[in-house]
């Protein structure tokens, strides 16, 4: 095992700024020679695109509800031979399931414990001053055990602010790593999954030069780098297996949602990766051994799916031999129709009967338990998956066989049990990781 030190970048709440200072710090720091580890720490599948863009490295989620000790232990080596680790946090600090009793299951703080990573909180400090101390402080000792770097000061209005915050943060004896002014120009654009992909930021590469250099002028980098600890990295061990040798996975702005540990396991284990473009309308490629179709934004692109007629008929070819698997948005571009939210109907691949609709939207949100009813790429029927699920569409018809019996983290049945039709599956939430045995 080896010591590699590390961070949890997180904050109270969401919309603080803990991407632009996560992205800063990363850039700053890999500008300054260190090969940087970036982690996400919960269910995201966008942010990190954007920490590999900033660090050069691949990043990884870690997940305390959705991954057992084992797939925890093989994500968390992937930070061998780094020089420190950097990891983004979900939501607020403790936000988490109430599973199992435990309050804020899964959450950012219990990433910190298991690693040993001192958080640095991100506070938005607008619209008060010595009051940003009481909640940075209720922060600090709601789990005492927690490692704590310090706070970083967000959207800070003028040097007076500045100094009565920091008056606050003396008296609470809290470190101030950092006081960031108000900046309307650094917000990453979003859309309703949250951040829009890296792939499509129209200048993803000049927003975090920015955002580096704007740590750099208000950011103790030194401070930071010494309030770095962790626990030792484990050895590697093995990332999930791929559900075949050669693997057809669908790669354009229209599906890009996969876990990055997914994928790095697939390559690790000597699978072949055959992307292709159903935007371009590219058709799998027919030597593959199964067709992997992600999540992420076909509602955007249902015209241009509607009209691509080569990747339809390959996607046909394919299923009437071999397995074809789709993930929420890949899940829908396999059914029979799209609704987009202007109320037109777009017809998708037709391998299952599945009907969707932006138009009638519904948010969905949450960690899902699956057991399958039925095989699917890669695990056998009566396998426990876990995953989460995150769109606005709605069924209006799902026809076919269930693929699983599907809860929540509380064990609550939900309705998205997912589609099979001969070769063909789909499912609403995307798979982290299958459950471990003893």
């Amino acid at each position: 095992m080896a010591d590699v030190p590390g961070l949890l970048i997180s904050a109270p709440s969401s919309g603080t700024g803990k991407t632009t200072v996560m992205l800063g710090l990363l850039r700053a720091l890999a500008e300054d020679g260190l090969q940087v580890q970036p982690f996400k720490s919960g269910p995201d599948y966008i942010d990190p695109a954007f920490h590999r863009a900033a660090s050069g490295r691949h990043s990884f989620n870690l997940d305390g509800w959705a991954m057992g000790a084992g797939l925890w232990q093989a994500i968390a080596s992937q930070a061998a031979g780094a020089d420190i680790c950097v990891a983004e946090g979900s939501m607020g600090l403790y936000d988490g399931v109430a599973t199992r009793g435990q309050q804020g299951f899964g959450s950012s703080a219990e990433t910190a414990l298991a690693m040993g990573w001192p958080v640095v909180l991100v506070l938005d400090v607008s619209g008060q001053a010595q009051s940003a101390a009481a909640t940075a402080l209720g922060f600090r000792t709601y789990r005492p055990e927690l490692p704590f770097a310090g706070v970083i000061l967000n959207r800070v209005a003028s040097p007076r602010h500045e100094r009565l915050a920091r008056l606050g943060m003396e008296q609470a004896g809290l470190p101030v790593l950092g006081v960031l002014p108000r900046r309307g120009d650094l917000a990453l654009p979003e859309r309703h999954l949250g951040l829009i992909q890296a792939v499509e930021h129209p200048d993803l590469e000049a927003a975090i030069a920015t955002y580096a250099a704007f740590l750099r002028d208000h950011v103790d980098l030194a401070a930071l780098r010494a309030a770095a600890r962790g626990l030792p990295v484990p050895d590697a061990s093995a990332l999930p297996p791929p559900p075949a040798q050669r693997i057809a996975i669908a790669r354009d702005a229209a599906f890009s949602f996969t876990y990055p540990h997914l994928l790095q396991g697939w390559h690790d284990a000597g699978a072949e990766i055959l992307p292709f473009s159903p935007l371009a309308d590219e058709p799998p490629d027919p030597q593959a051994d199964v067709v992997w179709l992600p999540g992420g934004y076909p509602e955007l692109h249902a015209g241009r799916l509607a009209a691509a007629e080569n990747f339809r008929a390959g996607l046909r070819r394919h299923a009437e031999r071999r397995p074809v698997h789709g993930e929420c948005g890949g899940y829908m571009a396999l059914g029979a129709a799209l609704i987009d939210k202007q109320g037109t109907a777009h017809r998708m691949a037709g391998l299952l009967g599945l009907v969707t609709s932006y138009e009638t939207r519904k948010f969905h949100l949450g960690y899902r338990r699956a057991t399958l009813k039925a095989p699917m790429p890669g695990h056998a029927a009566g396998t426990a998956l876990r995953g989460h699920e995150f769109h606005y569409s709605t069924i209006l018809e799902q026809p076919d066989a269930p693929l699983a019996a599907v809860t929540d983290a509380d064990g609550t049945p939900v309705p998205e049990t997912g589609s099979l039709r001969g070769r063909v599956s789909g499912s609403f939430f995307h798979l982290i990781s299958a459950e471990e045995t003893a």
